[in-house]
């Protein structure tokens, strides 16, 4: 395989799955479009707030629609709250009373018109985590460090298969990335959003510590098996399948959430 083509895939296919892993994760906004009383409505609602503020809530629904929003704390057992949306213009806006990092607000919007009320978002509740402030110096070099670990995860797979290609420095590259983006940098952004520096195993089940670890586990064993002087191309691509893999899996699922006391 030429160099050009070689890192074309290998820059596809972890843009692809950095895509699909951001888009279908649980803090990405939640797009849609309803129609109540004959109008549509396209809305676009937040899933994810910092701390020190109520979450904000606007719709684009032009008068005489009215709206209100209801929510409810994960993880109590609250009666659901509610208020009114206040018009602004063409819009509809609100807010979710603000949370400590790592809390979590169940909530759903009704909008009325022509006699007609819907909630927008269907049965199923939307619901936003709040997280503490991170640092654009912090959150810039993580989210590139871990990419540049995917691209290279994905290239050393891709030289495993082309037998004129040595995966093992590209096997090098990935865990030295992998282990800066997920364990150096990971826990420091974990660190000041929910407090935490490391909720994955044994600490806790928290998913996106898991697969990191599981990731770099077989990427250890690759490089370790590469040492003795051959390729082991088939551990190579089974450590770059399983990195592919559980980077597919959604940013942030079963992630930190605040346990609050019957008071709190």
């Amino acid at each position: 395989m030429r160099k050009g083509l070689f890192w074309t895939l290998a820059v596809v296919v972890t843009l692809a799955s950095a895509v699909y892993q951001r888009v279908t994760g649980p803090t990405y906004p939640i797009r849609g479009q309803a129609a109540v009383g004959g109008v549509d409505i396209k809305y676009r609602l937040p899933r994810s707030a910092d701390t020190g503020a109520d979450a904000k809530l606007a719709l684009l629904a032009p008068a005489p629609i009215e709206g209100r929003v209801e929510w409810q704390r994960v993880g109590t057992t609250d009666a659901w709250a509610g208020s009114a949306l206040i018009r602004q213009d063409d819009r509809l806006v609100g807010s979710l009373p603000q949370q400590p990092a790592a809390g979590k607000i169940a909530y759903r919007i009704v909008l009325t018109n022509a006699g007609e009320s819907k909630t927008v978002t269907g049965e199923a509740p939307a619901v936003v985590r709040f997280k503490d402030p991170v640092p654009l110096g912090l959150l810039i070099p993580h989210a590139l460090v871990m990419f540049a670990g995917m691209l290279l995860a994905t290239a050393a797979g891709l030289a495993a298969i082309d037998k004129k290609r040595d995966p093992r420095r590209l096997t090098l590259w990935t865990l030295a990335f992998l282990f800066l983006g997920g364990f150096v940098l990971g826990p420091l952004v974990q660190k000041f959003a929910f407090g935490v520096a490391w909720a994955g195993f044994p600490a806790g089940m928290d998913l996106t510590d898991n697969k990191t670890l599981i990731a770099f586990l077989f990427w250890v064993a690759a490089w370790i098996a590469g040492r003795k002087g051959k390729p082991v191309r088939p551990l190579v691509i089974a450590a770059s399948l399983v990195t592919l893999i559980v980077f597919l899996i959604p940013h942030s699922l079963l992630g930190s959430e605040y346990k609050y006391t019957p008071k709190g």
